[in-house]
Parts: C-alpha cells; structure tokens; sequence
C-alpha cells in the first residue's frame, strides 16, 4: 500500500513540474504571437515560422494531455524523472527558439528561421526519439495500442527533420509545415479522440 501511495505522490511531483515547464512554453509562443499584434512593424513575420508556432502549440498542447498516461508507469525512478523533465525542456527550447530574446542580427523572421534551422529541427528530432522512450514508460501495451502508424510517424518525422536541415528552399518548408499542421490536427484528432 505504502509503495502506491508513494508512487501516485511520485507522478503527481513530475505532473507539477512537467506542467510548470509546458506552461512556460506556452507563455513564450503566445508572448511572441502578442509581439506582433503590439509591435506589427518592428520584424518582419514569415508565415513558415508562425506555421511552426502552430504546430508547436499544439504539440505543447497534446504532450500535456498525454503525460497523463504516466499514471500508468508502475514505479517512478530518479532517471525516469530526469528523463521526462529532460523531455518537456525540449519543448520549451524549441519554443524559445522560435521567438527568442532578440532578432537585431537577423532581416526578420525568415532570415533567423532559416539560419537556425539546424538547431530547431535538431531538437525536434530529438524529441521524437525522445517520444518512443516516453512511450515506452508507459508500458509495453500502450506502445503497442498505438498500432503501425506509430513508428513509421516516428521513422518519417526523423527522415523530414534530416532533410530540413539541408534544405533550405522555401518551397520545401512551407510543403513541410503545411504536411506537418494537416497531420498533426489529424493525429490529435484520431488519437486523443475528443477533438472532432
């Protein structure tokens, strides 16, 4: 009884701080979104990069809803809560990397995006190879609950995220985020089952 009672503490301790790091987040994309409604002049807005802002919200936004499934880790460890807290940082580097402090070397928003494209979709790679271990910590059967899709999303994300490094045409980044928003609304859609 003791060790459940510990265990249920345990989750609701990294709940707590995974949702401190995730609002965070949040606060960053939704300050630099108000940024350009108070100052629509100071930098110039590229439409790619507030495609990612979009899809950054909403995958803040389901990595929230679905940290949830941690309650069903069966005993919390020190390194699984490294790695979760380490798991949601990444969420808020890759915000901070889409509004950071100051674009006073760049020509604005596409001029920065562009230049820090290896950094950004870096870390994005990271985050789904970071994905498969959360998954994982949930449990053998959840992994499994979520059937082929799952690791040819993660195999194709990895594979995009490479070639987005290297590329660096314009044409290829809009099909790319545009492919990634449309999949993104229909994974959160079939997946947590409540959007639609």
């Amino acid at each position: 009884m003791h060790d459940t009672h510990a265990n249920a503490d345990l989750y609701l301790h990294v709940r707590v701080i995974v949702g401190i790091i995730l609002g965070l987040s949040i606060a960053r994309l939704l300050n630099g979104v108000a940024g350009f409604v108070q100052h629509p002049k100071r930098q110039q807005i590229w439409w790619i990069h507030l495609g990612w802002v979009g899809w950054m919200l909403l995958s803040v936004i389901g990595f929230w809803w679905w940290e949830f499934r941690l309650a069903d880790v069966p005993r919390w460890t020190f390194e699984a809560y490294v790695f979760v807290l380490l798991y949601g940082s990444v969420f808020f580097l890759l915000c901070t990397l889409l509004f950071p402090t100051d674009l006073h070397e760049y020509q604005g928003f596409q001029d920065y995006f562009m230049s820090r494209r290896a950094w950004f979709f870096g870390l994005l790679a990271a985050s789904f190879v970071m994905d498969v271990v959360d998954t994982w910590l949930k449990g053998a059967h959840h992994f499994e609950a979520l059937g082929l899709e799952y690791p040819i999303r993660i195999a194709c994300s990895l594979a995009l995220c490479v070639a987005a490094i290297r590329i660096a045409r314009p044409s290829f980044h809009a099909a790319l985020v545009v492919g990634a928003l449309l999949y993104q609304v229909s994974f959160l859609a079939r997946f947590y089952g409540t959007l639609l």
